[in-house]
């Protein structure tokens, strides 16, 4: 990850999306974990979506905003992405 601690930060506060209970509890432990799950930061929604069908998933028909809404998806307040690989 390219900001890791950004990434951390939106992790922490968005979490419940992605697990029933909280996996970190402050900064250092979402940097770990996202570090421990290969989470992968992106420029933009083309680059996840090509990121997604490389890892499997059908995208077709999927809009962009549907692939934002995905679980291991979240957005950064800049308008990159990283994706958890849960």
């Amino acid at each position: 990850m390219k900001r890791p601690n950004l990434c951390a930060q939106v992790f922490l506060k968005e979490q419940g999306k992605l697990f029933d209970e909280p996996v970190a509890s402050n900064i250092t432990e979402a940097v770990e974990f996202l570090e421990d799950c290969f989470a992968q930061e992106f420029d933009n929604i083309k680059q996840v979506r090509e990121y997604l069908e490389e890892e499997g998933m059908d995208t077709s028909g999927v809009t962009d905003a549907e692939l934002e809404e995905e679980l291991e998806v979240f957005k950064l307040p800049d308008g990159t992405y990283f994706v958890v690989e849960a």
